[in-house]
């Protein structure tokens, strides 16, 4: 076996590994979930026969139905709203030159420094005195402003990774910057707009802390604070609580599924271009 075969075989694997422990622990989840409901388990094992009907427990008791329609309602808003400013925010402090552009862009980057942690509890008073709290604005609104620091970030660099030739040439075809912006360059960086989409929706579903401070009425309780609560009620049910957490993990797996080849694209440009 030649060097080259070798370094090959043993890239495989170690990638068959990596994705061996990777999914391991879902696969458990997943066969746990196929046991009857109460069922108690001691390990990872085969249920005698295959059966939905834990699942079809735990979306009824769990009441998922309007726990996983609040969390779809907020993540797409948040989604929606980043996606629409962040880039072409990110493409005027890419592409252009404005007073104080330096300062106003560390100013939005606050958000991914300031831990969020830090700003809960005068959110939550500020939002309160507002009649925010209970509501699904009371989550769309302080996600979309730490996505957006994000967001802003991701396209900035994606448009200053782009060769002013593109640019150039459309502007002297008379194109304006606007229309540049949505027919020339938004369609080139689809794999960098769906990697931050798939990135923000992830954070923005699997979020808790806000919920769990923000919401306290059951009609706006999101998947992940609707979790918390049924296993705290069923925690000895382990195919039950199985059942409620791939249901809350299957939209995420979902989306990057159907979208993993632009996403590894954007990733992989963004780390060859710095």
């Amino acid at each position: 076996m030649n060097t080259g075969s070798f370094e090959r075989t043993a890239t495989q694997v170690m990638l068959a590994l990596f994705a061996v422990l990777a999914l391991a622990p879902l696969v458990v989840v997943v066969l746990a979930a196929m046991h009857p409901s109460g069922t108690l388990l001691s390990g990872a094992g085969l249920p005698d026969s295959f059966s939905l009907a834990t699942f079809r427990t735990a979306w009824d008791e769990g009441g998922f139905s309007q726990l996983m329609t609040s969390s779809a309602i907020v993540a797409v808003t948040v989604v929606a709203l980043t996606t629409v400013l962040s880039i072409p925010a990110g493409y005027a402090f890419g592409t252009m030159r404005f007073p104080f552009a330096d300062l106003l862009f560390y100013v939005i980057l606050t958000g991914i420094v300031v831990p969020f942690e830090s700003l809960i509890v005068p959110l939550y008073y500020s939002f309160r005195n507002v009649g925010l709290t209970d509501s699904y604005w009371g989550l769309i609104l302080p996600q979309t402003g730490l996505s957006i620091s994000f967001g802003v970030f991701w396209m900035r660099a994606f448009f200053r990774s782009l060769p002013p030739e593109l640019s150039d040439a459309a502007r002297v075809d008379g194109a304006t910057s606007w229309r540049i912006l949505w027919r020339v360059l938004v369609p080139i960086g689809r794999p960098a707009i769906v990697t931050m989409v798939l990135l923000v929706f992830m954070w923005t579903w699997n979020e808790f802390l806000l919920a769990l401070v923000m919401i306290s009425d059951q009609t706006h309780r999101t998947a992940p604070l609707g979790l918390s609560a049924f296993q705290s009620r069923y925690g000895v049910d382990i195919p039950g609580v199985s059942a409620a957490a791939v249901f809350v993990a299957a939209p995420v797996v979902i989306l990057y599924v159907l979208t993993q080849r632009q996403f590894l694209r954007g990733m992989l440009a963004g780390s060859i271009k710095g």
